[in-house]
């Protein structure tokens, strides 16, 4: 540590240099890091705005205010499924066990693990509002990647909502049993090659 001169010829270690004296540096990694976190919510409003600033230019005030209007609208369609979403979320947040749900699908559940966690994504109800702030929990409660993946393929590929409402009235009950019989076991495969991937991942705080 460097030194200074001393009243008896010695000399006095000097003081580290404060962090107080660079407060913009510290604001700029603050900014820096909050951008990163949610660096999907910025781009999303980066292309409403561009989207915006088009209609307006290209259509006029009117178009603009009717695309407002319209997203308003969906706004307060959306808004109570979100909400219903985080409420369970946070229900099963508290329900469940850390260790419970470690050991049925964490990283040592193994095979079996992907299988419940492509169990529980099939028998999920709900859209994505209801869905991903599962997964979230599920996350924060123990489950590794693998299990994380597997829920989410198995919800979006064999949710029993779609089977039941859309794919068995429309193209029929034969032909919706040979696509679920035939794209279940994709998750439990998603799950396994998630699991080996060299990608360092950590569920949000």
């Amino acid at each position: 540590m460097p030194r200074q001169p001393g009243e008896f010829g010695g000399s006095l270690p000097l003081p580290p240099p404060s962090l107080a004296r660079c407060p913009p540096v510290l604001q700029v990694a603050r900014v820096l890091n909050a951008l990163r976190r949610h660096a999907s919510l910025v781009v999303i409003f980066l292309i409403a705005v561009t989207a915006g600033f088009a209609t307006w230019q290209l259509r006029g005030a009117d178009a603009f205010m009717a695309a407002l209007w319209h997203a308003w609208d969906l706004f307060l369609f959306i808004v109570p499924s979100l909400v219903a979403g985080l409420l369970l979320a946070s229900a099963l947040r508290q329900l469940l066990s850390p260790d419970a749900l470690a050991r049925w699908m964490g990283a040592d559940s193994g095979i079996f693990g992907l299988f419940i966690a492509t169990l529980v994504g099939t028998l999920s109800p709900g859209g994505p509002m209801a869905a991903f702030p599962l997964v979230l929990v599920l996350a924060g409660a123990g489950a590794d990647r693998g299990a994380l993946v597997a829920f989410i393929l198995a919800w979006s590929l064999n949710g029993f909502q779609k089977l039941l409402v859309y794919e068995a009235p429309l193209l029929g009950l034969d032909f919706a049993l040979l696509r679920t019989l035939i794209t279940f076991p994709m998750p439990i495969l998603a799950g396994w090659i998630a699991r080996r991937v060299p990608i360092a991942w950590e569920p949000p705080k």
